[in-house]
């Protein structure tokens, strides 16, 4: 997109929040971004949209009561998702009338579970109906085994043995070691778990012991790191939209084709992830690295899956300059393409490269 004076149209930054959060929690990203046209919707049954109780039940439901906040955001955008806000970013990146507007995309430990299924299995639904409309909670049979018949499967890939090993120069080892990074039955019990999951905290919301729901909830996203401790006014907000929980755990469990998506996306692509979260997302960050042309990764080890804001003192850098990086590009592009239009027109150009463009290292995973 191209400004009257030839230059880049002025972009704005979009950022989600997660699952139980608000656009709050990217107050500090608003400071550092400073000049920006900055915003932070609140997404479906949070913050102010908690109103009523007609939610989306599927990624594009929620891109559609975005609507309004994207209408506002002028010019090509800056796209950042953390957790559900990243799935959303992501399905709004690769497959909505949105995706030829961004500009950029920094997805921060999304939740895409399905990345980790086979494409053949049967798709998980938690809004099944019966004849009276009620809503029933149906998840395939393998989904809801017992977990203790899969402990000992599990035992390789809990991140806290991943973060206890060092190499011989005293730094972590990468836990995502690339022969792991190809389809494999772990890969389909990290969706189980994910899957089970889903189960009992919507189980527990539909039976009314919310409580409980956002216990399991919490309790799932702690990862191997230490438990947060809420407020009793932040515990209460969250008991009061935990009712919202069923409709996101949904709308990620039914996205299909997500790695054909991500072969697909051509933006500047920041991936994030920390250490000491659930391994599940730890794992869907590493597979979006490996399928997203050029996409950069960056891995904080002793970051749990809040990480933008127990950490933003180390995330909120590095989307500034993947911003300016993309804003770089967009300014190489015009050029590129100005000099190809000139060329076309008999114009005469000066000695030199026909096509200037940036080379950017992939970064070291530990970096």
């Amino acid at each position: 997109m191209t400004g009257l004076d030839g230059t880049p149209e002025a972009a704005s930054v979009v950022a989600l929040h997660c699952s139980l959060g608000s656009g709050r929690q990217w107050t500090k990203l608003a400071a550092a971004l400073g000049g920006y046209r900055f915003m932070a919707p609140d997404i479906s049954g949070y913050g102010v949209a908690a109103i009523g109780r007609d939610w989306p039940r599927t990624l594009d439901g929620e891109i559609a009561l975005l609507e309004p906040w994207l209408a506002k955001a002028e010019g090509p955008i800056h796209l950042i998702g953390h957790s559900y806000g990243g799935a959303i970013a992501f399905r709004m990146a690769t497959a909505s009338p949105h995706a030829q507007r961004i500009r950029s995309l920094t997805l921060i430990e999304p939740v895409l579970p399905t990345l980790l299924r086979d494409e053949s299995s049967r798709k998980s639904s938690l809004f099944e109906h019966d004849p009276v409309g009620k809503p029933l909670h149906t998840f395939p049979d393998h989904a809801v085994r017992d977990a203790s018949s899969r402990n000992s499967s599990l035992l390789e890939h809990d991140p806290r043995i991943n973060a206890s090993r060092v190499c011989r120069e005293g730094k972590p080892l990468r836990p995502f070691p690339d022969h792991t990074l190809l389809d494999s039955p772990a890969d389909a019990r990290l969706y189980e778990r994910f899957a089970r999951t889903a189960h009992i905290v919507s189980q527990d919301i539909f039976d009314g012991a919310v409580m409980e729901a956002v216990e399991a909830f919490t309790a799932f996203w702690a990862g191997s790191g230490p438990r947060e401790q809420f407020s009793p006014s932040g515990r209460l907000r969250m008991i009061e939209q935990a009712d919202k929980l069923p409709y996101d755990f949904n709308a990620a469990l039914d996205l299909d084709r997500v790695a054909a998506a991500a072969r697909g996306l051509s933006v500047p692509t920041l991936l994030l992830s920390g250490g000491l979260s659930p391994y599940v997302t730890q794992r869907i960050v590493a597979k979006l690295a490996l399928l997203i042309d050029g996409a950069e990764l960056r891995h904080l080890p002793a970051a749990g899956h809040m990480l933008p804001v127990t950490h933003a003192e180390r995330i909120n850098p590095e989307i500034l300059r993947h911003i300016w990086r993309a804003e770089e590009l967009a300014k190489l592009q015009l050029a590129a393409d100005a000099g190809a239009a000139n060329a076309a027109a008999g114009t005469v150009q000066p000695a030199g490269p026909a096509r200037p463009h940036l080379v950017f290292r992939r970064p070291s995973f530990w970096e």
